[in-house]
């Protein structure tokens, strides 16, 4: 067989749960305003999943919105590639719950856990895996429950999480030079604890002591993220538009992890993107993990700021330490 040309991204889609929580929600419950919480985050509110409803919810009707865009039925999807750190189950992988519901009865699954990073990850593997002829059709969803990790006692950390999820077809294609052009990975091991989950896993099982002193809530460092992020943010740029030879006239969007706004406008405007080649979001969604990259990236198309031809940057950051970025030529 011969190997495809290139991996396209032939269709996106997204999906938030329908409660909202406003900064003034926040207000009575800790010790917060909406000033303060918009001034420092860009935030004005974030979607919550309703009780009951867990990842593999989100990431099914995202999946079904990416499908449908791309016009492919899920019986030829060839793999499925879930990137959560929210998800249903230990066991079974989260992607195993979405490749039924789906039916998706010919694909293989998997889940990848890169934090909000996992995007750009999970289109990486997709690319990597149409382009050595292992698939033709992946799909790749990324999605999270991050209310359920969030620590609602914490002013500095509670505001800033939401839910939802965001989905992209991945499909072989003989036209050179298109779809994902590049793509980038990193990883610092080292900084694992900036943010992390303290309990719930091998090292530290649940446990009544776990519980009381709340180690399966996300706990963050905020001031050495927010160093760590614009740095990132900067060389992920600069290595996206040097590798494939780009300057920022040349780039439609830069979509970016939607975790701050002084961040971002910070790192991209460094890099001589004006604000109207910058996707935003976050006032809309908060941060939504792995999601926000992919929400943002659907919402772009849905918008129709990407047409034919047209080159996006995505670039994410998150726990591990991890860190990516893609160049996509729609």
């Amino acid at each position: 067989m011969n190997r495809p040309a290139s991996a396209l991204v032939t269709g996106t889609g997204m999906y938030v749960p329908e409660q909202v929580m406003t900064n003034e929600d926040f207000a009575r419950i800790v010790e917060t305003n909406d000033e303060w919480i918009a001034q420092r985050t860009g935030m004005k509110q974030r979607r919550i999943a309703e009780n009951g409803q867990a990842t593999s919810d989100l990431a099914l009707e995202a999946s079904r919105a990416a499908l449908a865009s791309a016009g492919v039925a899920p019986q030829e999807v060839d793999l499925i590639i879930c990137a959560t750190i929210t998800a249903d189950n230990t066991l079974p992988a989260t992607a195993c719950w979405l490749q039924d519901r789906l039916g998706a009865s010919k694909a293989g699954a998997f889940d990848l856990t890169a934090a909000c990073s996992g995007h750009i990850y999970g289109l990486a593997q997709a690319r990597a895996a149409v382009l050595a002829g292992q698939a033709r059709t992946v799909l790749v969803v990324s999605a999270e429950c991050l209310s359920r990790i969030t620590d609602y006692s914490d002013r500095n950390t509670c505001v800033l999480f939401g839910d939802g999820a965001g989905a992209a077809v991945v499909q072989a294609s003989d036209q050179p030079g298109a779809g994902i052009l590049y793509t980038t990975l990193y990883a610092d091991g080292s900084g694992g604890d900036l943010m992390i989950l303290p309990a719930g896993g091998s090292r530290r099982p649940p446990s009544h002591e776990t519980v009381d002193a709340r180690l399966h809530y996300m706990h963050i460092r905020g001031r050495e993220v927010f160093k760590f992020a614009v740095l990132k943010m900067e060389e992920l740029i600069d290595e996206c538009l040097k590798a494939c030879r780009l300057t920022a006239a040349g780039v439609r969007l830069v979509i970016p992890h939607q975790v701050n706004t002084r961040i971002i406008d910070a790192a991209t405007g460094r890099m001589g993107f004006p604000p109207d080649k910058v996707f935003l979001n976050i006032h809309k969604y908060g941060n939504t993990g792995g999601a926000s990259v992919a929400i943002a990236h659907d919402e772009a198309r849905r918008q129709g700021l990407l047409g034919a031809g047209d080159v996006a940057i995505l670039i994410a950051f998150g726990g591990g330490l991890t860190w990516a970025g893609a160049v996509i030529k729609h």
